[in-house]
């Protein structure tokens, strides 16, 4: 499988139910929440990508661009977007859908990197084959 087409099949998309006690008291969803949803999804999507052990070494920009109501449904997408040696980074975006209407914007972005490790917790490539 070429590169382009491992990254296609490892996007990861989750749907998430934003509920009142994920909120803060402006009855919007914590960021700290967020970024634990992307963390996740990012982690998901890396593993995919490359079938190996992989952890978070660092998180990059993250821009919160539109409040995220309780009662509202949330998509996050995760896709690889630059792959090195043992790194990897992964861009995560955060939809927010109103649950009884078709209105859906991009409320979060941020881009998570990655390392694959061994057994012993010591950098490996990414890619064996390459």
């Amino acid at each position: 499988m070429n590169l382009e087409e491992r990254i296609k099949q490892s996007e990861t998309r989750i749907f998430k139910a934003v509920f009142p006690n994920t909120t803060n008291h402006y009855d919007t969803l914590f960021g700290g929440t967020a970024m634990q949803l992307m963390d996740e999804v990012a982690f998901i999507a890396a593993t995919r990508f490359c079938r190996k052990r992989v952890v978070t070494v660092s998180s990059d920009r993250i821009d919160f661009t539109q409040p995220i109501p309780a009662g509202t449904i949330v998509e996050l997408i995760a896709r690889v977007i630059s792959v090195g040696n043992t790194s990897l980074k992964v861009q995560v975006e955060i939809y927010v859908e109103e649950m009884y209407s078709d209105v859906r914007t991009k409320a979060v972005s941020g881009t998570f990197a990655f390392v694959a490790i061994d057994e012993h917790k010591q950098p490996i490539r990414v890619l064996s084959e390459v």
